[in-house]
């Protein structure tokens, strides 16, 4: 990715971050409403195409420059930039799996049509009686012709209701295993969604992420011929780990971002003498850095297999991407809470410009996002036979 194109979509996000997403973060997080004029900035600024190669008519930016955006978004406002980090992960899904037959042309011409009007990408992976395990489905979908029908029962549907398409998993044919998957893109007007819960939660609450029922029917070829399997192991689990890493790293800095400016105050106030609470400052701050090295060390070397995928199925790999999950998620909260610290009671208040309590909330989330513990147990499974790592 060249500089040229990378540098206007990063002036982009930092300005939407400031004077949109800052803006009406607030009121996001009160009434867990969906971040529409975010939305609006980033479709403007066409960042909803990013991740698409350049020949379909994206960016064509690398994981380590998508990570990148959604961390400066996440200084401003965690919600709008999970819901960007979540259609990052949708897109990649897509874009990396589109191959150059004649049966990919129809994929090769929604690509061309997403970059065109910016559509936004949302997921079904969950569902009722997997427990949180998106590697396997109850649901199938069933192909007659050139028509497929589908129909799931999820426990959540992030942003659903306001997406221009959505990618469910099911199982690729009734009789298939629960781990035989496929991704199935359904586009608004190809669905209805019947609402199964309510999203009233401690944070993130403008990714309006309530359960579903989803009713969904269209053309065969949105079957995506490219199995889960494969999409996962290739895409979304990097595009989920690393972004996320960046994304909570980014809500972390703005809570410092806030302690240092009253810092700055405080100093201000009492001039030559520095205030005892630089000192905890100093010591975030360097955490904070070695977060932001952890996922950007990761995010280059995804980046540097280029077409080389299939170390991407190997255990190491696997355990890198779950070892940053769990890291990441664990160190986050940890630097928003040492932003309190320094702050004291203004930042706990939530009605001054030092408050962090949004940014708490929102950031617990991160071990949850996929449980640690279910990662840990998984980790603990592979260094039974992983002899080097």
């Amino acid at each position: 990715m060249s500089v040229e194109t990378f540098e206007p979509l990063w002036q982009s996000i930092q300005q939407i971050a400031r004077e949109v997403a800052a803006t009406h973060a607030e009121s996001v997080d009160r009434e867990a409403r969906f971040p529409h004029e975010t939305l609006r900035a980033l479709k403007d600024a066409r960042l909803l195409s990013a991740g698409v190669p350049a020949a379909l008519g994206g960016a064509g930016l690398t994981l380590g420059e998508q990570a990148r955006l959604c961390a400066a978004l996440a200084t401003q406002c965690g919600a709008s930039a999970m819901v960007l980090a979540m259609h990052y992960n949708q897109l990649a899904c897509l874009s990396r799996h589109v191959g150059d037959t004649p049966a990919d042309e129809p994929l090769k011409a929604y690509l061309r049509e997403l970059c065109q009007e910016q559509y936004l990408l949302a997921s079904m992976t969950s569902e009722q009686g997997t427990f949180g395990n998106t590697r396997t489905s109850i649901c199938a979908v069933s192909v007659e012709g050139d028509t497929y029908t589908l129909a799931k029962d999820a426990t959540t549907g992030s942003y659903c209701a306001h997406a221009d398409a959505i990618l469910i998993t099911c199982r690729r044919h009734a009789d298939a295993p629960a781990s035989d998957q496929a991704l199935v893109l359904a586009r608004k007007g190809q669905y209805t969604l019947t609402q199964t819960s309510e999203w009233d939660t401690l944070g993130m609450r403008g990714t309006c992420s309530p359960g579903y029922r989803i009713e969904a029917s269209g053309p065969a070829w949105q079957v995506l011929q490219c199995p889960f399997a494969t999409s996962s192991a290739e895409s979304m689990v990097p595009f989920s780990h690393v972004i996320w890493a960046a994304l909570w790293g980014g809500i972390a800095h703005g809570a410092l971002q806030r302690a240092a400016t009253y810092v700055r105050a405080v100093a201000r106030k009492n001039p030559g003498q520095t205030p005892h609470t630089a000192g905890m400052l100093a010591t975030a701050v360097g955490d904070l850095q070695v977060l932001r090295q952890m996922w950007q060390q990761v995010a280059t070397e995804f980046d540097a297999l280029g077409d080389d995928r299939q170390p991407l199925h190997g255990m190491a790999w696997a355990l890198k991407f779950n070892n940053l999950k769990i890291k990441a998620s664990e160190a986050a909260p940890k630097l928003v809470h040492q932003a309190l610290q320094i702050v004291g009671i203004q930042g706990y208040k939530n009605d001054g410009p030092y408050a962090v309590g949004r940014h708490y909330r929102d950031v617990l989330s991160a071990s949850l996002m996929i449980s640690n513990d279910r990662i840990q147990a998984r980790n603990a499974d592979m260094l039974l036979v992983l002899k080097d790592f």
